[in-house]
């Protein structure tokens, strides 16, 4: 699941990388499920639990306070003080809602971003750590 708004730079990351793999040639996408939550994750909740996923990763812009395009997995409960507040929901909030009854494990990725201006695309050293990503993701999943 990537979560970010696409018109303000960096904070795009997360439907960046969901759009870079939808595109990807993967052999056996039936078994995999990709959401470009944009700015509202909680609207995909329903698809998450009938979907019953082993997994779900949660990619979205996070100020670490690193530098630009550093990537790191951030425990789940601390999206409140590093997440970026462009979505309608918490996301610590939202991944407490999700494992309420369910049983499958939520890892969340974050990326730092450089820029939160308005552009349509992220910055060069954000785009570049999402295409690693792309990879990393690509080679676990063949």
């Amino acid at each position: 699941m990537g979560v970010g708004n696409e018109l303000k730079c960096d904070d795009g990351v997360g439907p960046y990388i969901i759009n870079k793999l939808k595109d990807e040639n993967i052999e056996d996408k039936k078994k995999l499920l990709f959401i470009d939550a944009k700015t509202v994750p909680e609207n995909f909740t329903g698809k998450i639990r009938k979907e019953k996923p082993t997994h779900l990763i949660i990619v979205d812009a996070c100020l670490m306070d690193e530098e630009p395009g550093t990537m790191k997995i951030v425990n789940k409960y601390d999206f409140a003080s590093i997440g970026i507040s462009t979505h309608s929901m918490s996301l610590s909030f939202f991944v407490r809602y999700l494992e309420r009854d369910t049983e499958f494990r939520i890892i969340f990725v974050g990326i730092e971003p450089e820029s939160m201006d308005y552009a349509d695309n992220p910055t060069a050293k954000v785009a570049k750590a999402a295409d690693e990503f792309v990879n990393i993701l690509k080679e676990i999943i063949l």
